[in-house]
């Protein structure tokens, strides 16, 4: 599968976030940063699910450099990685490499323990990678494929996936 416009130019997006020191490439301590960055936001230094997330966002990175053979990737490489991994693959990627870090967010998140996340948590989750919360309403309402009510963690990679092929404008790893 080839990458589109819009999927090249939301993987290149993600790459901008992802380079938190703005130096051209992706480091494993980009990953940590922006995992401390979540992890306090939402209130869970020290916690186990806080450890979870940041063991989660370590190991997405790794699985990437070790696809790319390298530990410093610039744009052309992270771009090239990621289609390999993740976004060629199609749920298979998405689940492989994405779906361990939507589980650990979703493990932060989860204050009543349901295994999936609320409107409320998601307006907390909104926040802590920095987009509007006053957008989280509309997003759930928008992801809420079951109309359960709640994100199962599915529902979430799912969420991701499509934002990354194009099909949602809902940016749930930021932007």
């Amino acid at each position: 599968m080839a990458v589109g416009v819009k999927e090249n130019t939301r993987l290149e997006e993600r790459f901008r976030l992802w380079d938190s020191n703005g130096n051209g490439v992706i480091e494993r301590s980009d990953f940590e940063s922006e995992a401390d960055g979540i992890i306090n936001a939402l209130g869970a230094q020290g916690s186990a699910a806080g450890t979870e997330l940041k063991r989660a966002y370590l190991a997405m990175f790794d699985h990437l450099a070790n696809a790319a053979g390298t530990n410093r990737m610039d744009k052309a490489e992270f771009l090239r990685v990621a289609e390999q991994e993740i976004i060629s693959k199609g749920d298979a990627g998405f689940s492989s490499v994405v779906a361990p870090t939507i589980q650990a967010i979703v493990n932060v998140l989860d204050t009543d323990n349901d295994g999936e996340v609320s409107p409320s948590e998601m307006a907390k989750w909104f926040d802590a990678i920095g987009l509007d919360q006053s957008a989280a309403d509309e997003a759930f309402r928008q992801l809420d494929a079951d109309g359960s009510g709640q994100l199962s963690v599915s529902e979430l990679v799912d969420a991701v996936r499509d934002y990354h092929l194009g099909r949602n404008d809902i940016p749930l790893l930021g932007a």
